[in-house]
């Protein structure tokens, strides 16, 4: 059986996912291809479920499914009546209700509400489409069907396309406890990273001498040119871990996670600079808002955001993006520029801005992807 799934660029992929017969013993591969389904000879009655292997990938505001199949051969004494819940894996044993699945009647909850539903293509579909992804859906699902006597479950991987920003406050670094640094990610439009995220952005090539929070608690930071100042130069490479920290009392940067923008970003050059407040108001006056830190990041890695001038952004650093390095922009490397806090009042810069893009014309690309999808399958 074939399962249909969007990926960020539009284009259908197709998984071929295998449905075994109720009287089939499957056993666990060592890839993560095939989950153990425990089905003995002659038995009846038992609900077999199938997730794709590996992940399914979108960027924030797209639409995915999460693909999930069930396999279910009612006895005379179960019921015809089959529950399909989806949850979120927020941590080992612990799940968040996603939405939930009764004959007619479903519900989704919290910031689920009105963006998920079930794809109900045919008989034994449980796969659940997600509309407007958000950075905080990121992460591992558990689809689970259930009837009167046996349920069955299977995990899907949510990742995005995105970028990793280090990240440090006004205050300096090594300021921040875990939830600061939640506060801080979220308020420049991202959330702190997880482990498959810095260790792929390490995979790419980055390098950060600073430890910073994770979202699991741990702390961690990616290194791929050893050195004496960055846990000594004989030590190999690899995203070094100082293992989970106490949450309350230790003190870090901060690694977050940002994605795709809704939206662009752009610098307003005046005739004259701008002081902070100066250029709060000039973004505000053009309909905009003063970029982010996490919206620079995404405009400089997603859109190529390429400028050699320094500006104002959110949080009163002064910074830059630079996709094609060249003299007198900051050195050899591609990467966004940090030049620190300075006095908001009286040093003077450009400003980075941030305008929102049309969301009902997403909404509409969305919805057509979705029916494209159904049809096709």
């Amino acid at each position: 059986m074939d399962v249909w799934y969007l990926l960020p660029t539009g284009v259908l992929c197709v998984v071929a996912v295998f449905i075994a017969p109720s009287s089939s013993l499957i056993a666990t591969s060592s890839t993560g291809r095939y989950k153990t389904v425990h089905v003995l000879e002659g038995e009846s009655g038992t609900v077999l479920v199938q997730t794709a292997p590996g992940k399914v990938v979108t960027h924030r505001g797209g639409t995915i499914i999460l693909p999930c199949r069930y396999h279910y051969e009612p006895s005379e004494e179960s019921s015809d009546d089959i529950r399909i819940k989806w949850t979120k894996v927020t941590e080992p044993m612990m799940f968040t209700d996603v939405f939930v699945a009764m004959g007619k009647q479903s519900k989704a909850f919290g910031s689920y509400q009105g963006r998920v539903f079930l794809q109900l293509d045919g008989s034994g579909d449980a796969s659940l489409i997600i509309q407007n992804v958000t950075l905080e859906d990121y992460g591992k699902y558990e689809c689970e069907v259930t009837n009167e006597l046996e349920d069955d479950t299977g995990i899907v991987k949510l990742d995005l396309q995105g970028v990793i920003f280090p990240y440090h406050p006004r205050l300096g670094r090594y300021s921040m406890n875990f939830h600061d640094a939640q506060k801080a990610c979220l308020e420049q439009d991202g959330i702190l990273s997880s482990y498959d995220q810095i260790h792929a952005a390490w995979l790419e090539g980055m390098d950060w001498c600073n430890a910073g929070w994770l979202e699991d608690g741990s702390v961690q930071y990616p290194i791929s040119k050893p050195r004496e100042e960055c846990g000594k130069k004989e030590t190999a490479v690899g995203v070094r871990n100082y293992g989970y920290r106490h949450k309350e009392d230790e003190r870090y940067d901060a690694f977050c996670f940002t994605s795709n923008l809704n939206g662009k970003v752009y610098f307003r050059k005046t005739a004259r600079k701008l002081n902070y407040v100066e250029a709060v108001i000039m973004c505000e006056l053009e309909g905009a808002t003063i970029a982010k830190v996490g919206q620079l990041y995404a405009a400089w890695k997603i859109q190529l955001l390429d400028r050699c001038e320094a500006g104002w952004v959110d949080d009163g650093s002064i910074r830059y993006p630079i996709v094609n390095p060249r003299k007198r922009c900051g050195g050899p490397e591609p990467g966004v520029r940090n030049l620190g806090f300075p006095d908001k009042k009286y040093r003077l810069y450009g400003v980075y801005c941030y305008k929102k893009g049309d969301k009902s014309s997403q909404n509409v690309i969305n919805k057509d992807m979705i029916q494209r999808t159904v049809n096709k399958v």
